[in-house]
């Protein structure tokens, strides 16, 4: 049963109108499984005015709490060598552990194309069995590798996975323990995936990470920012969380040794939005095509969400977010034509490739502050 202390709330950040459909579906599917706690929306100074709005609108049905917060980026002209343009802002995602937050006893961070399913989600806080209060829960990476991406580390493999030892329905509670440094452990036991993680807020914490932050000399090289930062930040003090709390679209034909539709808690739609593309007529959705299913759930609740607002007269709501929804008439090979969504929709992972690059971190961000009103 989810803890009675009403002192918790969730967390996501956005920082480009692109994903606003994300946030506010994600708002939604919290509240439709009737969640207690708020969504504390992080948002940067250049989120377009209309998307903040849109927050403040949904806000009245779904619990949203915005606060705008200062883009975090590493300082002394450090390079960036990232996998996909979309990661140069997530150094903002730390922020979730800073003073606006520090007023909750528990906060359970999710990334912004993540969606609710199934049952309550509250229940992941007492699933986080925290050690203490300068540690971290959270679920460990699939390093499996199956479509052979370049970027990839050597060592990821599927003899190397985690998940690949789990079954169900034992895995619906328990998880591989992440190694201790020195334990002779398999590395890959020990990384994080940044989509979902719970800690108990505190100035301490913040204290510590930002120092942290404004004094590690190889923030450039992590590939995922956010994601190796915690991983390496939170060494030997984090522990791992069953799947269905950060359960990845491609884990439904990767690994079904665990995965069960119905189980699913907390669903995060990796690489590709569903909506940046439709589900094509045979069926086929995402990157490689294999997504189709997890994709027509997130429109099943999509039109769920516009059929309701639709009934309480939310007509400006419901004009803004449909401008970062791919339409009919845009579908063709399933990509957008607008710029922003190019970099979330089915070419991503193609656009990403294996090139390194060039310039300071703050250079990458420029999109960011130069993006007009959408």
């Amino acid at each position: 049963m989810a803890s009675q202390t009403l002192n918790y709330a969730y967390a996501t950040l956005i920082t480009r109108s692109s994903y606003l459909a994300g946030v506010v579906l994600l708002a939604h599917s919290l509240k439709r499984h009737k969640s207690r706690y708020p969504l504390v929306v992080l948002y940067t100074p250049n989120l377009p005015k209309n998307a903040v709005k849109a927050l403040e609108l949904e806000g009245r049905h779904s619990n949203i709490v915005p606060i705008e917060v200062e883009p975090l980026l590493p300082g002394n002209g450090q390079q960036t060598y990232l996998i996909a343009a979309r990661f140069a802002d997530t150094w903002t995602k730390l922020r979730v552990f800073s003073k606006p937050l520090h007023k909750y006893d528990k906060v359970c961070y999710l990334d912004a194309d993540m969606m609710i399913f199934n049952q309550n989600m509250d229940v992941v806080f007492d699933a986080a069995r925290l050690p203490n209060d300068m540690s971290l829960a959270g679920c460990q990476i699939c390093c499996c590798n199956l479509e052979n991406d370049a970027w990839a580390p050597a060592d990821w493999t599927p003899e190397n996975c985690p998940y690949a030892n789990l079954k169900h329905p034992e895995s619906l509670t328990r998880s591989t323990p992440v190694p201790k440094r020195g334990s002779g452990g398999k590395e890959t036991y020990t990384g994080l995936n940044g989509g979902m993680f719970v800690f108990k807020p505190s100035k301490a914490l913040w204290d510590e990470m930002l120092e942290n932050f404004d004094n590690n000399d190889h923030l450039g090289d992590m590939k995922f920012p956010d994601q190796d930062f915690l991983r390496e930040f939170f060494e030997d003090r984090w522990v791992s969380m069953p799947w269905r709390f950060n359960a990845l679209k491609t884990w439904r034909y990767w690994h079904q040794n665990i995965w069960h539709d119905t189980s699913v808690v907390c669903l995060h739609y990796i690489v590709d939005k569903p909506w940046a593309s439709r589900v094509a007529d045979d069926g086929t959705a995402g990157y490689k095509g294999n997504d189709g299913e997890t994709h027509k759930w997130w429109w099943a609740e999509y039109e769920r969400w516009v059929m309701t607002r639709r009934e309480e007269g939310e007509m400006e709501l419901l004009e803004i977010v449909s401008k970062h929804v791919i339409r009919p008439r845009e579908q063709g090979d399933g990509s957008s034509s607008d710029e922003d969504m190019k970099d979330i929709g089915v070419k991503v992972q193609a656009m990403a490739g294996n090139k390194r690059r060039q310039g300071t971190i703050s250079e990458a961000m420029t999109p960011l502050t130069d993006m007009s009103e959408q």
